[in-house]
């Protein structure tokens, strides 16, 4: 075989190999935002569920002390846990203020006022003012792509959890809650790309919900300790709120920090507009409710406007590796 013919053959089969390497790196970021959602999006369920016998404080406290206890076990075995200097420590501080404390507190309350699928679009309302957090602080900016898949992706949000006259109610103290919860994802995402190159993902997470529980535990004592001494053990909320533990507050927040840190704030955030979607058809398997053909061509309309908003992001970090 001549080598003059073979070199260039060979070059290119590296080239070519390269390239699809560093392509399934780039859809790692997005896999986990994409799983991050789906546990996002069962919590809502989850909650609901462990309502049926404690209270909002008492499930946020239990899941994040249950959440630590597994981070920091898991930490010390395979020695991971870093230390926090004390430069970052009012950082971490922030955090934990605005997520666990103020989103869970906003999100928690809210959920007794509204539905699970009224809370999620609401929620899904985060994409599309994150940008302006992210282009102040970090002078991140989206493409006209960008904005179009969003703006897209949010029509289909609507269609979703829209009755078949575009209407439906929900109760204004329920909705304020849930706006409080997303200005908390909004300044938590902020704070967080602060924090997402200096820390491991597991760290960043366990400290964050540690001093989570330091912030909510004087409020569950005063407003909640006694009744979750004479609730009766419920086993269903209970194993609802360990799923929240090992899902919602633990995984979840990992796989979104390590989507936070390849891909930036606002493209990880595009992906919560699949959280009613998730909700809708979580409801259609696990409750019973019924899809209607208004929502499925909400999910597909979501879908397709979550496509655009990546797309174009996509070709550019491949073309640029090649």
């Amino acid at each position: 075989m001549n080598p003059k013919t073979c070199s260039p053959n060979f070059s290119n089969f590296v080239a070519t190999s390269l390239q699809m390497m560093q392509k399934h790196r780039d859809l790692l970021p997005i896999g986990a935002a994409l799983l991050a959602m789906i546990f996002w999006s069962f919590s809502f369920v989850w909650v609901k569920v462990a309502y049926q016998a404690y209270g909002p404080l008492t499930v946020v406290l239990l899941r994040l002390v249950i959440s630590v206890v597994l981070l920091f076990s898991f930490m010390f075995i395979i020695r991971r846990l870093q230390f926090i200097a004390k430069k970052d420590i009012g950082i971490f501080v922030l955090l934990a203020f605005f997520e666990p404390f103020l989103y869970f507190m906003g999100e928690s309350y809210g959920l007794l006022y509204v539905s699970s699928t009224v809370a999620a679009v609401i929620v899904a309302t985060i994409p599309l003012l994150a940008p302006i957090s992210a282009y102040y602080f970090f002078k991140e900016r989206l493409s006209l792509m960008n904005v179009i898949g969003l703006a897209i992706s949010f029509l289909g949000v609507c269609l979703v959890i829209l009755n078949d006259d575009l209407s439906f109610s929900a109760s204004p103290l329920g909705v304020m809650l849930e706006v409080l919860a997303v200005i908390a994802a909004i300044a938590y995402s902020t704070v967080l790309r602060k924090l997402a190159f200096r820390y491991n993902t597991f760290t960043i997470i366990s400290y964050q919900n540690l001093f989570g529980i330091i912030m909510f535990l004087p409020f569950w004592l005063v407003f909640e300790s006694r009744d979750f001494i004479a609730t009766p053990f419920h086993r269903e909320a209970f194993t609802s709120i360990i799923l929240l533990s090992v899902f919602a507050s633990s995984l979840a927040f990992i796989f979104f920090t390590y989507s936070v840190r390849n891909i930036g704030i606002n493209r990880s955030n595009t992906f919560i507009n699949l959280i009613p979607v998730f909700v809708a058809i979580f409801a259609w398997f696990v409750l019973g409710d019924k899809l209607s053909g208004q929502a499925a061509t909400g999910i597909a309309i979501v879908i397709a406007g979550l496509f655009l908003a990546q797309v174009r992001w996509r070709r550019k970090k491949i073309i640029s590796a090649s």
